[in-house]
């Protein structure tokens, strides 16, 4: 999709209108996720580097995101025949992940991390704003700061300034960047993986397309060209969407290719607020019988849904951008939501489980 940028104005203006509307004219949308009994599931990350040679490392995201009100990490344990593996927490962001070096010529490096953590539906109701805790001065720096990816000047900071001119408060600004999202992106099929989210570089070439980690970045990064702290969270899908969206949930207990970031923005008074405008792209996309119009009632459901609420159908790895691997001379990864390894000096292609290495598997527990 190409971006008209004559049309910007006219997105936000129209964005403004739809918010306008009585809360009458909205029909109740069963796709309604709250806060409610806490569910607890079982992830296990399978690595067997196949074709190993001279020293083998790997670097394993581990589901530890610090949200203790709808998630919560319940611990690792980890089999392997690695010289060493160790819990490494990055400093910057927070981001934990399992580091695993083996001895040199090691024929069949593995390692099988077992994680476990529970969540419960998010859902904020921004017409009462609450009392919850203001960021410090260094998260605001941090999380209005620009990434490798994720520019917050120049043209995007213009293009942020034409969407949010006129708006009321920053629940405004923070509606209208996610409906303009919604209104001038579109989700490619043969995007790899999740994306790249080269946020400057969409917005220059006007090609607003792209998967979870370029639209959800595309959101983030315009909040904080408007000053709103915003981050991006990465994680996973593990079970199918309880609402019945068969596009928002993940298709069988192997996991491997269900990785999923979202993204967050913080509001004085309501705290990190839960959105996903690159998920409305996916059931516009993938809803059966596929290619749905915006005004189909399915996404109108999700759109409405998904300002402000997540389903926890989903674990939180962790917020990094540009991360140095520990003991790699290879380049920073943009985003850790997928295992990482090296053998022979080499970064492994993380996109191709298969020929990696790797499986990951869910399920939900009962007890």
């Amino acid at each position: 999709m190409i971006i008209n940028r004559r049309d910007i104005l006219k997105s936000a203006a129209a964005a403004t209108a739809v918010s306008a509307l009585p809360k009458a004219a909205f029909a109740q949308s069963a796709f309604a996720p709250k806060p409610g009994d806490w569910r607890k599931f079982q992830i296990t990350t399978s690595v067997a580097l196949a074709k190993a040679s001279g020293t083998s490392q790997a670097w394993v995201p581990l589901p530890a995101f610090n949200a203790p009100e709808w998630f919560r990490p319940e611990g690792s344990t980890w089999t392997t025949n690695a010289k060493t593996a160790e819990i490494k927490r990055d400093a910057k962001y927070g981001a934990e992940f399992v580091h695993a070096i083996w001895a040199d010529g090691e024929a069949s490096p593995m390692i099988e991390i077992m994680s476990k953590f529970s969540t419960r539906d998010r859902a904020v109701d921004l017409t009462k704003p609450g009392t919850a805790p203001a960021l410090t001065a260094a998260e605001v720096k941090l999380y209005t700061a620009a990434t490798d990816l994720i520019q917050t000047d120049g043209i995007v900071k213009e293009t942020a300034d034409k969407i949010i001119a006129g708006s009321a408060n920053d629940i405004d600004k923070a509606r209208r960047l996610y409906d303009w999202i919604v209104d001038n992106t579109a989700r490619n099929p043969k995007t790899r993986g999740c994306g790249v989210g080269d946020v400057a570089s969409m917005l220059k070439t006007g090609n607003l397309t792209g998967k979870c980690a370029d639209l959800n970045a595309l959101y983030v990064g315009l909040a904080r060209a408007a000053g709103l702290p915003a981050r991006d969270v990465y994680g996973l899908r593990v079970v199918p969407s309880k609402f019945g969206y068969k596009s928002l949930g993940a298709g069988s207990e192997v996991v491997s290719k269900a990785q999923h970031c979202r993204a967050e923005v913080y509001l004085t008074g309501f705290g990190w607020v839960p959105v996903d405008p690159a998920d409305v792209r996916k059931v516009i996309l993938e809803e059966p019988p596929g290619n749905l119009a915006l005004t189909d009632a399915k996404v109108t459901e999700a759109r409405k849904t998904l300002f402000g609420s997540w389903e926890m159908n989903w674990l939180a790895y962790n917020a990094a951008h540009d991360l140095a691997l520990p003991g790699s001379t290879g380049p920073k990864v943009d985003f850790l939501m997928y295992p990482q390894a090296e053998t022979g000096g080499a970064r492994l292609d993380h996109l191709d489980a298969d020929a990696f290495g790797y499986k990951i598997t869910a399920k939900e527990l009962t007890v």
